[in-house]
Formats: structure tokens, sequence, C-alpha cells
């Protein structure tokens, strides 16, 4: 049995530094950022560019699943609606898998601090904060397993995560 992770959460609360965590600590694993889906420029999202992006993402987790070398499948993405894990769940291979939806969530204190500091690093520009910070109430309407990042680190996040796989 496959476990599938499919984590997400909004802007800056620590999506790709946990599922790195959780990829280096579970044996055959292997880890895709969504977000590497998008890597373009100019950043464009139009009709087109979501559907390439949503058949990037769906081609890439069904050939890991594919892959014997690989027992635990980390994703992350923003997967700020329902609607978006569904159809991915719709299009993924799940017979011999077990699938956790997880999304990380966290307060408005906390996720301002971390996009500040990434801001303050120019890896992020500084309206990342809103528009991340108004996305945190689409979360609690998700069906997915929620854990609060707010005030552990990506490393406790992970070890959360772990022990869903077990």
């Amino acid at each position: 049995m496959k476990n599938i992770f499919l984590v997400g959460g909004t802007m800056g609360v620590g999506k790709t530094t946990t599922c790195q965590i959780v990829k280096n600590s579970l044996d055959k694993s292997v880890f895709l950022d969504g977000d590497w889906c998008w890597d373009m420029h100019p950043f464009q999202v139009t009709e087109e560019t979501k559907d390439m992006v949503m058949d990037n993402i769906c081609f890439l987790l069904n050939q890991f699943i594919k892959c014997s070398a690989y027992e635990n499948i980390i994703f992350c993405w923003v997967m700020h609606q329902q609607a978006i894990i569904d159809e991915i769940v719709s299009r993924l291979d799940t017979a011999n898998c077990k699938i956790h939806a997880i999304s990380l969530v966290c307060d408005e204190q906390a996720l301002s601090a971390r996009l500040s500091k990434d801001v303050d690093a120019n890896i992020r520009k500084e309206d990342v904060i809103d528009r991340s910070i108004e996305r945190i109430p689409l979360y609690a309407k998700l069906n997915t397993h929620k854990i609060d990042v707010s005030r552990i680190t990506s490393g406790q996040a992970a070890e959360l995560m772990i022990q869903m796989s077990h």
C-alpha cells in the first residue's frame, strides 16, 4: 500500500519545508511541489495554463504511483478549494494507495511573521502577505486533516504527517 500525501496550505505556511522533511524521513519517498509546475515568466494564469498545470501534476503523480521504487508520494500545493483536491484524486490511479489529504494551517500572526521574513530576504513580494492571510479561512472548509503549525516547527509538523502513514 502506497501513501499519497496531498498537502495544502496558504502561501508561506511551510508546505515545502515540511514536505522535504517528510521525504527525507520516509524511505522510498518522492516529492513534487505543485509550484514547480507554475515556474514560468511571465507568470500567466489562464484556462490554458491552469489545464496544463493540472495535467502535468496528475501525470507526474501517476508516474510516481506506477513506479515500484516509491512507497511514499508527497505532493504540496496551495489547494485552497475542495474541487482542486477532488480533481487531483479523481485523476490518480489510487487502487493500492492510501490518500492523506492534509492542510497546514496557522493563525494570521504566525503567517504574517513567516512571510515578513521572506519579504525581508527578497524571497517574496510584500503583497503576498495580504493575499495569503485572505486564504486562511478557506482551509477550514476543506475535507482534510488540519495540522496547525502556528506554534510548532516544520519538523514537528512532518512527524505528525509521518504518523498518519503507519
